[in-house]
């Protein structure tokens, strides 16, 4: 069965935070994810959290200065004390929220920086993180971002994914949005690394809007997603300014008739 979740830093943008969590839960989720939830107290989220019986499946580490820009933090040379801090200020939040699963993004080249050795330091940073997430019961995940949206991305499609280090606790998050725009085949995708992939989440093409806004088949993504063995979240991630979420009832439905029929 698909399990979806609502990222707020994204979807109902157009209201206040708290205001989120109520559209994602009248809307139809059970579980929300947040990009950098580090502007809110814990005992906030719990409060918004709980008053909507959502549960937070989902957050980045924090990232530096990558939303402005510049090279975050995790491929950064220089930067590893930064990343460990940061990481302890993620775990604070994830084991206090009972969250499933923690996302690294690796970051942009830095300027001046050989490509070989921002890998070392991701290497190492992320083996730092999937090691303290570990006794935690939490994935450590590490996304893919498209070379478009974000020229010099560091890691950008399967197989630079697969080039990361092997650990039982080091899954992929692929964003459907993002290997659509770097020309990768979705559904082989998903055939064959569904064991490898700790989260998932999805837009349409080329717009990042929301399913049936663009190019992608989401009748049969969807289809498929449900139908593998993937126990994990899939979380709409798509750009709103309206609250569009008419995808999604039918979607709602069309499962809980295959449920009563199963």
């Amino acid at each position: 069965m698909l399990k979806l979740s609502a990222n707020l830093s994204m979807l109902f943008a157009h209201l206040p935070w708290p205001q989120r969590f109520a559209a994602a839960r009248a809307a139809g989720f059970q579980a929300v994810e947040i990009q950098f939830p580090y502007e809110h107290s814990v005992q906030q989220l719990q409060q918004w959290l709980g008053e909507n019986q959502l549960k937070l499946v989902l957050i980045n580490a924090p990232a530096g200065d990558l939303m402005q820009g510049g090279s975050g933090l995790a491929g950064t040379p220089g930067r590893e004390a930064e990343f460990a801090a940061g990481l302890q200020q993620c775990l604070h939040y994830a084991t206090a929220l009972n969250v499933e699963a923690v996302n690294i993004l690796p970051g942009r080249l830095a300027a001046g920086c050989h490509r070989e050795q921002a890998i070392a330091v991701l290497h190492g940073n992320l083996r730092l993180a999937a090691d303290t997430l570990a006794p935690h019961h939490i994935r450590c995940t590490v996304e893919a971002i498209n070379r478009h949206d974000m020229p010099d991305f560091l890691i950008s499609t399967p197989a630079e994914l697969q080039q990361l280090p092997a650990h039982a606790n080091l899954y992929w998050q692929i964003d459907l949005y993002h290997m659509a725009r770097m020309d990768e085949a979705l559904e082989p995708l998903l055939q064959q690394h569904w064991p490898r992939i700790g989260h998932l989440q999805f837009a349409d093409v080329p717009g990042r809007g929301a399913p049936g806004s663009g190019a992608l088949d989401f009748a049969a993504l969807f289809a498929q997603l449900a139908s593998l063995p993937y126990p994990y979240w899939s979380g709409a991630e798509y750009r709103d300014t309206d609250g569009a979420v008419q995808w999604l009832q039918p979607l709602l439905a069309k499962q809980a008739m295959n449920g009563q029929q199963g």
